[in-house]
Parts: structure tokens; C-alpha cells; sequence
């Protein structure tokens, strides 16, 4: 059997495009933030449709400027989700705030919203729903709770450049905290991007990630060196206008394995939602096994997220270890996610459909009864 996957998770990919944006870049003798970032910044604001976006050095430290643009700080409390990427817990902690979790829905893999009132206290500040693998989380129900209680909402949309509600975007509910990591559906080899409606949380934002200088050298308070370089935002320049053909391509392969696919659970999908499938994960039965003959067989995958949040060393050391989120702990035992990446054939998509069928049929389908790996749910 073939040992190496033939068939990868992810492609970045890299055109003559990008390389002569690049190299552009590089001869224009603007390396560090300048005219490039500022371009990047109203362009990516008009495809969200908010009149605002900052870019920083990466999805974390957008997450991180976005609490701090709405002031939260020792004290306060985020509700947010356990399973997620850990940078969206650990950007509440950067800024003294504690996390406090809620479950997810099982179908959709976002923030329960039924479950947010019961865990609003005196001293809640904000709401920091995940819309995972590029499907928009609950928004317009999370953003009334947020508005009925006086909270604000940051959406870590990482995932979801170009996801959508109806004809509204993930980014424009609330801020939205974007990533341009080099898998993610558009790239800037290393980036962020907050968006915003709000013109205060623009301001401090941009005044935090330089420093807290608004002129050279006159500090009006404590910042960072959160800023993009005019060659990433190069690369994001060229990546940008590619962005709705390659999600179409990823939505077009989506569809196909919804169709197609036996034995797993595929996800759950909303009316008048647009998913743009950063990830595909299914659920399937023994999974660590069903991963490992994948990869016999020539097919990649990866598991996002093996371990809940609060079960990660860090947070069990903070006293979260001994909390229980029944889907998410289910969900970490049961996730698989394959290849959907734009530059697949149709004959690489056949190759994967054929491959998990099979797989199923071997290890048996996932039912809702069907029991999880205990060693996957723990840290």
C-alpha cells in the first residue's frame, strides 16, 4: 500500500501574479507597512461590506486587537466556543480577560446560541463566536443577544473570507477578525485583517498595532508591533480578486461529496448560507483508524481540533480541565477533514469519494449511537 499521501490537504497556491506583485514590492523599496497595506485594507473592507478594515501580522493578533479596540481587559469575561483553534481562547487571555465557554451545535460545529444567555454574567463583555471551516456561525441571532445585553461581538472568521448570511458577509456583524495564513482560502503568506463598521474601534485598533503612535515617535499609549509588510499585502493584492473562483471551485467539490459520500457524516448545511469549505470534515467512525487507512491509500487529512480547548494544557492549568461540553468532546473523537482545496481534479475528487466509501464500508458507518475513542477527548 502507498504510505505518502498523493492527494494533499492544501495547495497554496502561488501564481505569476503573486510573484511579480511581490517582486514589485521589493524594487518599489516600501518593505514595511505602506501603500500596499492601505490598498489591501479598502479592498478587503468592500468585499465585507463594512467601511472599515486594519491589517495586522496574523489571525491571532487580529483577534487580540479586536478585544482591546473594545476594551476588554483583566476582569471581564468573553463567551466563546471549545472547539476552535486555541489562538481564539488564548487571544481572550492576552488582554487579562477570562474565556468562558459554551457548547457548540453539533451540525453546524458554531457557537450553541440557545446556550449564550445562561452564561452571561455581571461581568460579560463581549461574544466571540468561531465560524469554523468556513461556515458562518449563527450571526444575526448572536449579534441580537449581544445587542439586547450590551455586549460586544468580535467573530473570529478566520476561516470564512468570503462566507456569507443571505447577501451579508462574515466580517460585518459586529468586528470580524480575519487570518491570511498560507492555507486559508486567500493568503498573505502571514496575516490578518479586522473588519468593522465602528469607527472608535478602527481607530484604536490602528493605533494599537503601531506602537499607540499616531505621530512618529509621540506614543499616546501602550501598542504593539502588529503591522503587515507591503510584500505580504503584495500577496494578498493578487490573491484577493482570485478568491470567489477558487471558493466557487471549493463549493462545487462540496457539493459533489455531499452528494457522493457513504458511511460518514457530512456537514450539516443552512438555507441561504454560504459555506466556503476552508475545510470538509465529516464525522466518521473510528477515526484515528479511518485517518491512517486515508493515507495507505493515497489520500490526505487532518484532524480540526483532536482536543477540546479546555482540556489543552494551558487551560486545564487555569482550572477549565474539569468542564464538560458534551458535543464538542464528541465532536473532537469524530472529525476528519479531506481534501477540498481548489486546485483538486475531478478525477482527484472521484479518487477521494471512492476512498472514503470505501474506508466506511470497512470500519462501519458513524451513527448518532455510535461510541467515541476515549483517548482522542483528553489532553
Amino acid at each position: 500500500m502507498n504510505t505518502r499521501p498523493v492527494i494533499p490537504m492544501a495547495r497554496p497556491r502561488m501564481g505569476a501574479e503573486e510573484k511579480e506583485a511581490v517582486w514589485a514590492a521589493l524594487e518599489s523599496g516600501m518593505l514595511a507597512q505602506g501603500p500596499r497595506v492601505a490598498e489591501l485594507e479598502a479592498r478587503f473592507a468592500e468585499l465585507v461590506g463594512v467601511p472599515h478594515a486594519v491589517a495586522t501580522s496574523s489571525g491571532t493578533t487580529a483577534l487580540h486587537l479586536a478585544l482591546l479596540g473594545h476594551g476588554i481587559g483583566p476582569g471581564d469575561e468573553v463567551i466563546t466556543v471549545p472547539f476552535t483553534f486555541i489562538a481564539s481562547a488564548n487571544a481572550v487571555l492576552y488582554t487579562g480577560a477570562r474565556p468562558v465557554f459554551v457548547d457548540v451545535d453539533e451540525a453546524s460545529f458554531t457557537m450553541n446560541q440557545s446556550l449564550i444567555e445562561a452564561a452571561i454574567t455581571p461581568h460579560t463583555r463581549a461574544i466571540l463566536p468561531v465560524s469554523l471551516y468556513g461556515n458562518p456561525a449563527r450571526l444575526p441571532e448572536i449579534a441580537d443577544i449581544a445587542a439586547r445585553h450590551g455586549l460586544a461581538l468580535v467573530e473570529d472568521a478566520a476561516q470564512s473570507h468570503g462566507a456569507a448570511i443571505g447577501d451579508r458577509k462574515s466580517g460585518s456583524w459586529g468586528t470580524g477578525t480575519f487570518s491570511f495564513y498560507p492555507t486559508k482560502n486567500m493568503t498573505t503568506a502571514e496575516g490578518g485583517m479586522i473588519t468593522t463598521a465602528d469607527e472608535a474601534v478602527a481607530e484604536r485598533v490602528r493605533l494599537l498595532r503601531e506602537h499607540g503612535m499616531k505621530v512618529r515617535y509621540h506614543h499616546d499609549l501602550l501598542g504593539y508591533n502588529f503591522r503587515m509588510s507591503d510584500v505580504h499585502a503584495a500577496i494578498g493584492l493578487a490573491q484577493l480578486p482570485k478568491l470567489p473562483a477558487n471558493n466557487a471551485r471549493r463549493i462545487e467539490i462540496a457539493d459533489r461529496y455531499g452528494r457522493e459520500l457513504r458511511g460518514v457524516i457530512t456537514p450539516g448545511m443552512r438555507p441561504g448560507v454560504t459555506h466556503v469549505f476552508h475545510q470538509y470534515t465529516i464525522r466518521a467512525n473510528r477515526r484515528d483508524e479511518f485517518a491512517e487507512r486515508l493515507r495507505e491509500r493515497g489520500v490526505g487529512s487532518a484532524i480540526f481540533y483532536p482536543i477540546p480547548v479546555h482540556r489543552q494544557q494551558p487551560f486545564v492549568d487555569l482550572g477549565y480541565g474539569a468542564q464538560s461540553f458534551p458535543v464538542t468532546e464528541r465532536l473532537t473523537a469524530e472529525v476528519l477533514s479531506i481534501p477540498v482545496h481548489p486546485d483538486l481534479t475531478d478525477a482527484e475528487v472521484a479518487t477521494v469519494i471512492e476512498t472514503v466509501n470505501a474506508t466506511a464500508a470497512e470500519l462501519g458507518p458513524i451513527t448518532a449511537e455510535t461510541p467515541r475513542t476515549p483517548e482522542t477527548t483528553t489532553s
